[in-house]
Order: structure tokens, then sequence, then C-alpha cells
């Protein structure tokens, strides 16, 4: 039997990278899955088709992640057209770096918004689901900057470290109820986002890490298809680097 049979997940801005990888490799163990991100582009019905043909239901939606209003409506459409949630992966993250002295209130508010208020409204909405079940699995994509930070990057290091409190004290909160809460902090991860680094950059990341590269979308996947199975039945409130032994 597949880890996931009979499953369903929801996963955040899963149109493309570590997002994309994660709804691939749940549909690879049978789950059912419900893709949201900001606009229904190419990519995020490429990733339907791709799900689809593998033989398990798939619907992508096009929601605001960081809007409280568009969250629960969201939810409530994928709990009309699945029927049922086990899984949460929020996911849905951008980046607008810059050093403090330079950023704005709008690009430190964005970020907050769409990183870490994104995962307030979808365990929000979810979580009366998951509790009335009896059990579930909410994962939240962290950062290894979340708990180390990295200048350049206060707004998004800020943001990714609130997620890493909030999952504990979800944890603490759910646990009683069988519903677990992770965080995953992934390091240097090759996606389109960092695809478009200078080489020398990319040279100077590796340099820090020891296993010498950068990781792929599809190993930190499977550290949250672990997390979202019953592999991984008394695991909750932790925090899963996958970056390769890198330290910040």
């Amino acid at each position: 039997m597949k880890l996931l049979e009979g499953k369903t997940a929801i996963v955040t801005g899963a149109a493309r990278g570590i997002g994309k990888a994660i709804a691939l490799a749940f549909a690879e163990e049978g789950a059912n899955v419900a893709i949201t991100d900001l606009n229904i582009s190419e990519n995020s019905l490429e990733v339907e088709r791709q799900l689809g043909a593998m033989g398990v239901k798939c619907k992508v939606y096009a929601s605001d992640a960081s809007n409280f209003t568009d969250t629960e409506k969201v939810v409530e459409q994928i709990m009309n057209d699945f029927g049922t949630v086990d899984i949460l992966v929020n996911n849905a993250g951008i980046t607008m770096d810059t050093l403090l002295l330079r950023m704005t209130e709008q690009q430190w508010d964005t970020v907050i918004n769409v990183n870490l208020k994104s995962v307030f409204n979808f365990t929000k909405a979810v979580q009366r689901i998951l509790i009335k079940k009896q059990g579930g699995s909410i994962i939240n994509m962290s950062s290894v900057v979340g708990v180390g930070g990295n200048a350049g990057q206060a707004n998004y290091s800020a943001s990714k470290a609130g997620m890493i409190g909030f999952t504990k004290s979800i944890a603490m909160e759910l646990g009683s109820r069988n519903v677990r809460c992770n965080a995953i902090a992934p390091g240097f991860i090759i996606t389109e986002m960092t695809n478009k680094l200078p080489e020398d950059v990319k040279k100077v990341w590796e340099e820090k890490i020891p296993l010498k590269r950068g990781g792929t979308p599809e190993e930190v996947a499977k550290v949250a298809l672990f997390l979202a199975s019953d592999l991984s039945s008394y695991v909750t409130g932790q925090v899963i680097g996958v970056c390769g032994g890198m330290r910040t």
C-alpha cells in the first residue's frame, strides 16, 4: 500500500520548485492533491495534468494565501471538491532581499504577509477539519535563514523564524487531537529562484555546504513525504534541516 493512499493534501505555492516537487511526491504515494497559487498559470495547470496522469485527483485553485478571507473561501472550495483534508503544506513564499538600510515598509510587510501570515491563514482554516478527524499533519516550509539569519534578508529571515515559533506552538495546541505540526528548513536548493544567482555567488554558497552542492526540490519533498505519512507518527514540533549540513 502506498504511504498516502486515500489521503488528501493541500500544497500552497505548488506551481513550481519545492511545492511542485512535494505535490508530485505525494501523488506518487497515492494522495489526492489540492494546489493553490496566486494565479492559475500554465505552470500550475501543468502540475495538475502531471498529477492527474498518476491516477489521483488534483485541482488547482487561485488564491492569495496572505489574505484571510481568500484562504477561508479556497479551503471551503477544496472541502466541497475533495470532501476532506488530511495534510497541509504551507509552502507559499517570496523574497524581496535588500539590506535593512534600504528596505521599504512595503518590502517588509509583503514578505511577512505572504510567508508568515499565510501560514496562520491556512492553519486556522484547516485546523477544525483535522481536529474533527482526530488526526492530520501540518508541514511548514521554513528555511535555514530562519534558524541562523542572513544579511540582506531581515524580512525573509524574520518570516521564516516566525514560522518555526508558530510550528512549535501549534504542535503543543493540537497534539492532544493527534494533529502533528512540523517545519522543514531547506538550505541552498536549486530552483528557478537560485538559478538566477551569478555562478560566483553559487560557488560561495556551495563552499559553505559540507556536501559541497546545492540540494534538489525532490530531496526536500522526500522529507515532506516522511512528515506527511504515518512514518512520522511520533514526530511533532520539530524543525528538520534539509541543507547538506550547512551552517548559517
